[in-house]
C-alpha cells in the first residue's frame, strides 16, 4: 500500500505495489488524519531473507557496459538512492521498487561456494566479473554478513580478474586482498561519487558515505596500489551536473586514474518514484528538471536504446559529453571505458569444494 512520506535514512517516500502485482493499492485517508500520524510514526526496519538462487554469475551483451558477467551478493540495497536503476527488480518478487527496495533486503550467503563451483568447470573461459552491477556490494549490511569479501576469497584464490563500483568506505575493510590481487593486474575499484555537498548527498544517497569520505576511500585505495575510477553518477539536470567539474577535479587529486559518468536513468517505476522525491525536496526545480531531462531524451524521461540510455542526446547531452572529456583531459583522467586492461591469463580453476583433490 502506498505510503507518502519522509522517512529518516530512506530515499523513497512510497511503497506502490509492483507492476505485476494483480491488485493496486492505494492508502486513503479516512478524515481523521490517521495517514499522517501513522506516517510520522512508522520508522521502516530492514528485514533479511535468504535468496536461495542457485548460481551466482549473471551475464549480459549489452555494449554500453565493459563487461559481460556480474556478481551481486544482495538483492535491494539499503543505501536508499531513489533513482536507483535496480529498483525495478524487486517487482519480480513480488515486492514494491519503492520502500520495499530498501527495506527488505535478499542476501546470497551461498554466494562464495556457488562462484567457486562455477568457475571451476571445465569449459569456463575468464572475464573480468562486475561486483556491483547492480546493487552495491558493500552496504551497511555486507559489514555483518561478509559475502563479498568472501566472494573476493575466491576470485583471489583462482586469480580471477574483477571490478567493484561501491559508494561505500567499506571497501577499505578488504583492503589486503585487493591490494595482493592490484599487484597483478586483477582489481579495479570504481567508486560512485555525486556530489560534494554533503546536505545535497545526504538527501540523494540517504544511507551512504559522506563525499569526503568517499573522496578518502579513493586516497587510500590510490595510494594502496589499487586502481580507481570515479564515477559521476547519475548527473541530474539542475541538481548535480553543475558539479561534474568540482567532482573531477577533487577525483583527480585524491588519486584517482579514471572517470566516467552516467545521466540519470529513470526506467518502468523510477519514473513516479523520482517525481515523488522532486516533489518533497526540490518542489521549485521539479518542472526544470523534468524538462531537461525530456530534451536530452528526445522528448521522453527515459530511452532505453543502447548507446543513448547512458548519456542522452541532442544539445545538452552533447554539451555535458563535452564538458566531461575536456575536464578529464585538463586533469589527466582517462575516460573509463576505454581503458579496461585487467589480466586474465593468470586464472586457475580453484578446487571445488568436495573433500577431495583433482587427480590431474
Amino acid at each position: 500500500m502506498t505510503r507518502q512520506g519522509v522517512h529518516k535514512g530512506r530515499g523513497a517516500l512510497s511503497n506502490s505495489d509492483g507492476r505485476y502485482e494483480r491488485f493496486q493499492h492505494e492508502a486513503v485517508d479516512d478524515g481523521w488524519g490517521s495517514l499522517e500520524a501513522e506516517s510520522e510514526h512508522e520508522k521502516p526496519q530492514t528485514q533479511i531473507q535468504p535468496d536461495r538462487s542457485r548460481s551466482i554469475l549473471a551475464h549480459n551483451d549489452s555494449p554500453d557496459v565493459p563487461f559481460d558477467r556480474s556478481i551481486n551478493p544482495y538483492r535491494g540495497c539499503e543505501h536508499g538512492c531513489v533513482y536507483c536503476f535496480a529498483r525495478p527488480t524487486h517487482a519480480f518478487l513480488g515486492l514494491s521498487p519503492g520502500l520495499d527496495f530498501e527495506t527488505k533486503l535478499f542476501a546470497k550467503y551461498d554466494a562464495a561456494s556457488l562462484l567457486r563451483r562455477e568457475i571451476s568447470r571445465p569449459g569456463y573461459q575468464p572475464s573480468p566479473i562486475a561486483l556491483g552491477a547492480n546493487t552495491d556490494p558493500y552496504q551497511p549490511l555486507e559489514k555483518k554478513l561478509r559475502l563479498t569479501r568472501q566472494i573476493l576469497e575466491v576470485l583471489a584464490e583462482a586469480k580471477h580478474p574483477a571490478t567493484i563500483v561501491t559508494k561505500s568506505a567499506l571497501v577499505l575493510r578488504d583492503l589486503d586482498i585487493l591490494t595482493a590481487m592490484a599487484k597483478q593486474r586483477l582489481v579495479r575499484v570504481c567508486v560512485s561519487l555525486t556530489s560534494l555537498d554533503p546536505r545535497l548527498s545526504r538527501i540523494m544517497e540517504p544511507r551512504a558515505a559522506s563525499p569526503q569520505r568517499r573522496l578518502d576511500t579513493v586516497a587510500a585505495l590510490s595510494r594502496s596500489g589499487v586502481p580507481v575510477t570515479v564515477l559521476t553518477a547519475p548527473l541530474i539536470p539542475a541538481i548535480n551536473d553543475h558539479e561534474l567539474e568540482a567532482l573531477l577535479e577533487a577525483a583527480a587529486e585524491a588519486g584517482a586514474g579514471h572517470a566516467g559518468y552516467v545521466l540519470l536513468r529513470l526506467p518502468l517505476e523510477i519514473k513516479d518514484l523520482f517525481e515523488e522525491w522532486l516533489e518533497t525536496h526540490f518542489p521549485d526545480r521539479k518542472n526544470r528538471v523534468l524538462a531537461r531531462l525530456k530534451a536530452m531524451r528526445g522528448g521522453k524521461l527515459y530511452d532505453a536504446r543502447f548507446g543513448r540510455r547512458m548519456s542522452g542526446e541532442g544539445p545538452e547531452a552533447q554539451l555535458l559529453s563535452r564538458r566531461f572529456k575536456l575536464a578529464c583531459r585538463r586533469l589527466g583522467l582517462e575516460p573509463n571505458r576505454e581503458t579496461w586492461s585487467l589480466d586474465v591469463s593468470l586464472f586457475r580453476r580453484p578446487m571445488e569444494d568436495k573433500g577431495q583433490m583433482s587427480l590431474l
